[in-house]
C-alpha cells in the first residue's frame, strides 16, 4: 500500500490511559481493542511504518482485501 496523502490513510488509532486502543476508519470509531490483544497491537504499531500500521489496523478490524479481487475481475460474469 502506498500512501500519498493523509486522505489515503483510512485507519487511525488512539491509545487510552487504560491501555485500550480505539481504532477508527475514516473518522468513525469502529472498534475498541482491550486486554492482551491491545498490548500485542501496541507493540506491533510502535515500530511499524505507515503502511504497516494501516495493514495491522485493517487486519484487526477484518476490513482488508483478501487477494482475490484481480481473479474475480477477470471472471466471465464480471466482464462487460
Amino acid at each position: 500500500m502506498r500512501a500519498t496523502h493523509l486522505t489515503d490513510l483510512p485507519f487511525t488509532y488512539t491509545t487510552r490511559k487504560d491501555g485500550s486502543i480505539v481504532v477508527s476508519h475514516e473518522g468513525r470509531s469502529v472498534m475498541v481493542v482491550t486486554g492482551a490483544e491491545a498490548t500485542r497491537l501496541a507493540r506491533k504499531l510502535a515500530d511499524a511504518s505507515v503502511e504497516e500500521v494501516q495493514m495491522a489496523l485493517a487486519k484487526i478490524t477484518s476490513n482488508f482485501k483478501r487477494g482475490n479481487e484481480r481473479i474475480a475481475a477477470n471472471h466471465l460474469r464480471n466482464r462487460s
